[in-house]
Parts: structure tokens; C-alpha cells; sequence
């Protein structure tokens, strides 16, 4: 069932506003568009009147609010001025964003690049506002910077500002104790917690990453085989791989840290090799790991993954329960029957246009999310942004 769009409690949001939810808010979106068109071009309003009618308005400046605003730009230039040339230099689009920057989540320099994209599409972006109200006719902006409030008219706006929790999932949290949790949270196979054989997926539910740190004892105790309190460099070789799947949070902090080998980690801070390590020795080598730790993305795409991984998991339950795959049980003897869930490598792809996007370029991935991007990719891109294609196509 997913989760809902986040109205933040402003006044107006609900009964003026659009939504990019639902298969309901697509068709309501395409109709109101042509409404304004078609407003628009009656003989006896005003040119004030016409600019109203044709001023569109994204509230969110996240990946999902600059795909639509870009795919806004194109439709309407490439296709409706074609049916109101009349009216073609009185539209306009703006894009709200209460943080400094639009795509935030991303580098800065495809946030830079996004902003400028725009600037040369005529699309306006307000960073710095944020709303206190919407009306029948007009958005109501507070300033950040110096508290001025302005009243922004429009003749359509998007609500394109986050998700929350469905209430009925709400009911749901309360009765199996995650009462105080933002949304439902499962185990990284997958399984709601404290509700064995129930598994969510998707928007509606969080992976919290287990913290290297808070199994640290644990994994020492099981790698260290001889019990001599100290582990080699061959006794740490020997349950990496183990730690990798448990933890994915490790491979990537290998990766950014440009390590070329695990036993890298064993390393004395000057940098020389070490043959064996204490407790304290092997905490200190692990203690930066978990900077890497980062929720996953709510997006179509995760939870595309999320569903094959489990129909997988049910399809092979019995061979898994016989023959375990997934990696040992630190805190246990044997080992879990199915490796956790991990994301696949994907680009992470923004549209701001036909003809440009911003991407995020793929690396391997566990429940960690990386911090660091990596390039920007300018291509002709037919299959991006299909949620806003798909609205603004009428399918």
C-alpha cells in the first residue's frame, strides 16, 4: 500500500494542490493542465489574467519535482504551444525549494548544473522559501532569509515534497511496538520487526544497517579460532567475506578510502602491517565504518528490487533451509538461510530535460547508500522521468 504524500500540515495543501502519487493524481494533473490552456485563450481576460492561468508552480525541489518540472517544460514546449501559440510567452513554471539548493541529496555539482539547466529553460527557482499556505489563487512563501512573506498566484501547483506513513500503517506500528519509529522498520531479509512471517517492502518500510561497532566483540570472539585474544591477519581473512555481506557498510568505506585489500584495514596508523591485532587494535580498525551507513532511497526502483529479492527467497526456502547461503551467524552457531537484501548497482538518474540528465553512477551497493557521486552524464534520454512522461502523455 505504500506510503502517502507529506502535506507538512500546511493549510490549503490537500484541496488545491497536486499530487504525483497516485494513477488518480495523473489523470486529474493532465485535465487541469489543458483546463489552463484552455482558460487561458478566452478573448475576454486580461493578459494579468492569462499569465495567472499559465503560471505553474512545483512545490519540492527534490529528484521527483525537477523531472516534473523539466517534463512540464518539454510538453508544453514541444507540444501544446503547438495547439495555443497565442499564449506560448506567457507561461511560465516555477519550482519551490525551501533548502539552498534543488537536488541537495545529490553532488553539488549536479545540483549546479540542474539550477543552471533551468536557468536556461526560463524555469524560475525560489531556494530559500518555504510554504505557509496554498489558496484557490495563490501560494503564500515565507523568505528564510529575512522572514518576508509573498503571495505567489498560480494557475496550477504540485506538491512534490516528501512521503509519510499511511495512518493504517500507523495501526499497524502501535500494535506490534514501533509506535515511535517515523515508518514501519524490517531486518535486512526483509522481516518486520517483532512480527515474524510479515514483510514490507518499498516506501512504506526502513532498513536500519546493523552498526559494525555493535557486533564488534562479536566478531572478534568468532574470528579469533585459537581463543589466544589476538587475531591474525589470516584469522580476519578467513570470516571477511561474511562481514562484507553482513555489513556492506565495509565494502564501501574500502572503496572511498581507496584501500586495495581488507587486511589494508589491520594497518597501524602509520601504515605499516601488522600481524595480529588485540580487541582495541581491531575496534580502532573498524571504527570509521559505519560513516558509510545510509538509508536507502524510497524510490520505484528499490522496491522493484526489494520484490524479486523476496519472491526469490519464498521460491527457494525449503533448498535455502537445507543447503544455507547467506553469511554466519556472529552471534550464533550456523548460518542465516539467505543472504540479505542488497541493492544492485543502478544509475541514479534525474531528468531535468529531453535532452540532459543528472546522474549518480552505479557502484555496488548493500543496504548502505553512497555518499559520494561521481559524474554527470549528459545524453538524450527516452526512458527517463516515465512517471511524469507517462502523466503528461495521458497514459
Amino acid at each position: 500500500m505504500g506510503a502517502q504524500v507529506n502535506a507538512f500540515n500546511t493549510p490549503g495543501v490537500v484541496e488545491h494542490c497536486h499530487f504525483l502519487k497516485e494513477i488518480e493524481d495523473a489523470q486529474k494533473f493532465r485535465r487541469r493542465v489543458i483546463d489552463c490552456f484552455e482558460r487561458a485563450v478566452l478573448p475576454d481576460l486580461s493578459e494579468d489574467e492569462r499569465r495567472t492561468n499559465l503560471h505553474f508552480v512545483v512545490v519540492g525541489g527534490g529528484p521527483t519535482g525537477v523531472e516534473f518540472a523539466a517534463e512540464l517544460h518539454d510538453f508544453i514546449n514541444e507540444d501544446l504551444v503547438k495547439l495555443y501559440p497565442m499564449v506560448k510567452d506567457l507561461v511560465k513554471i516555477t519550482v519551490i525549494q525551501s533548502g539552498d539548493h534543488i537536488l541537495n541529496t545529490f553532488d553539488e555539482r549536479i545540483s549546479s548544473f540542474a539550477e543552471k539547466k533551468f536557468g536556461r529553460d526560463g524555469i524560475e527557482v525560489e531556494t530559500g522559501c518555504r510554504v505557509t499556505s496554498v489558496s484557490n489563487k495563490a501560494v503564500t512563501v515565507k523568505m528564510k532569509s529575512n522572514g518576508e512573506i509573498c503571495s505567489v498566484p498560480y494557475g496550477m501547483v504540485v506538491w512534490s515534497t516528501g512521503i509519510v506513513t499511511r495512518p493504517v500503517l500507523r495501526d499497524f506500528m502501535d500494535q506490534i511496538g514501533q509506535n515511535k519509529r517515523r515508518v514501519l522498520t524490517t531486518n535486512e531479509w526483509l522481516r518486520v520487526e517483532g512480527c515474524d512471517g510479515v514483510y514490507a517492502l518499498g516506501d512504506c518500510a526502513t532498513i536500519p544497517q546493523r552498526r559494525v561497532m555493535e557486533d564488534i566483540s562479536t566478531i572478534f570472539k568468532a574470528a579469533d579460532k585459537d581463543n589466544s585474544g589476538t587475531l591474525t591477519v589470516k584469522e580476519f581473512q578467513d570470516v571477511i567475506d561474511d562481514i562484507l555481506v553482513r555489513y556492506p557498510q565495509v565494502e564501501l568505506y574500502l572503496k572511498n578510502k581507496h584501500l586495495n585489500d581488507v587486511k589494508d584495514l589491520l594497518k597501524d596508523p602509520q601504515g605499516n602491517e601488522r600481524k595480529e591485532v588485540d580487541i582495541e587494535g581491531f575496534k580502532s580498525a573498524l571504527s570509521q565504518v559505519d560513516s558509510q551507513m545510509k538509508n536507502l532511497p524510497a524510490t520505484a526502483q528499490v522496491a522493484a528490487q526489494q520484490g524479486a529479492y523476496l519472491s526469490s527467497c519464498f521460491n527457494r526456502r525449503q533448498q535455502c533451509q537445507e543447503h544455507p547461503e547467506g553469511p554466519s551467524r556472529f552471534r550464533d552457531s550456523g548460518r542465516h538461510h539467505f543472504r540479505p537484501f542488497c541493492l544492485q548497482a543502478f544509475w541514479a538518474i534525474c531528468t531535468s530535460g529531453r535532452r540532459a540528465s543528472s546522474c549518480r553512477a552505479p557502484r555496488p551497493l548493500g543496504i548502505s547508500w553512497p555518499q559520494h557521486p561521481v559524474a554527470l552524464v549528459f545524453y538524450i534520454c527516452k526512458q527517463a522521468s516515465e512517471l511524469a512522461h507517462e502523466i503528461l502523455s495521458g497514459v
